[in-house]
């Protein structure tokens, strides 16, 4: 098809500025916002030695933060990639009351001040609290526990798995879930065969997501936590207690890890979900 512009032969118009300039206030939003905080970061680790830097980061205490951390987070993504998507499918699939309340509520995590939802949880699942009375005579305690750091983290990152999978759930047309069950197939197998490899990449971004929001998640644990050493203490009360210390370099040698581990898993992520959409489409893989 010949555009107007390639019939003039002239450039084609844009509605945003020239390539150069956008590219330019790009790439120094990035400098100034992501790359700038990045090397004040390992710039206080150049000062460490190799040892240095492994004896801090491989503390007791602060591994310890490390398995709280990340299995509350894995709980917590995992948690969220089952509700999360449940959530989407009635969100898109469903005409109901209340449904445009719902959906503008999936985006509260992200409004509220994290520490005013930290407080909130703890309040409502400690021993008096209205949740907290009802569980813990049944031997169920959520507040100052593992568990509670989980609720903790599945309340702020739920967000990413619902709005992650959403538009995708959005763009696959009903026809697909009736031509599935037209041609015989229980409801079961049509979602498993026909619907979920179309949402899979989707819900592991997500939920992927999630997880790498709850390893920096500070606000809203903290004071549902209970920061009992070597129990209930994550890896960003670690780095706080660095920073009260004024030790900014071993803050910072335990911030690398979470950012590394971080990191590594988006790089994972976004280099399976290439190769899955293209085996999707008939590639190669």
């Amino acid at each position: 098809m010949i555009t107007l512009a390639t019939r003039a032969g002239s450039t084609p118009k844009r509605v945003l500025p020239g390539f150069g300039l956008s590219l330019g206030i790009s790439l120094m939003f990035i400098s100034l916002v992501l790359l700038l905080p990045l090397t004040g970061l390992f710039g206080q680790l150049a000062g460490l030695s190799l040892a240095e830097y492994w004896e801090i980061i491989t503390e007791g205490r602060v591994v310890a933060s490390y398995m709280v951390t990340i299995g509350a987070a894995a709980v917590a993504a995992l948690v969220n990639g089952a509700f999360g998507l449940l959530l989407a499918w009635v969100l898109v699939r469903y005409e109901f009351p209340g449904k445009r309340l719902l959906d503008a509520l999936m985006d509260l995590p992200f409004a509220l001040p994290t520490a005013v939802a930290g407080i909130t949880l703890a309040t409502l699942y400690s021993s008096n609290g209205w949740m907290g009375r009802l569980l813990e005579p049944l031997g169920f305690q959520v507040a100052y526990t593992w568990v509670g750091i989980a609720l903790a983290m599945s309340f702020t990152s739920i967000p990413f798995v619902v709005r992650t999978v959403q538009p995708v759930l959005e763009d696959l047309p009903h026809e697909v879930d009736e031509a599935a069950l037209t041609l015989g197939a229980s409801d079961g197998t049509a979602f498993r065969r026909v619907i979920l490899p179309h949402l899979w990449p989707a819900l592991v971004t997500g939920t992927g997501l999630a997880f790498v929001r709850s390893l920096g998640e500070f606000g809203a644990i903290i004071f549902i936590a209970g920061n009992m050493p070597y129990e209930t203490e994550i890896t960003a009360l670690m780095i706080f207690v660095k920073l009260q210390e004024y030790d900014y370099v071993g803050a910072s040698a335990i911030a690398s890890v979470v950012l590394f581990v971080s990191l590594a898993l988006l790089l994972v992520i976004n280099i399976w979900q290439g190769r899955f959409i293209k085996r999707l489409h008939g590639g190669a893989g």
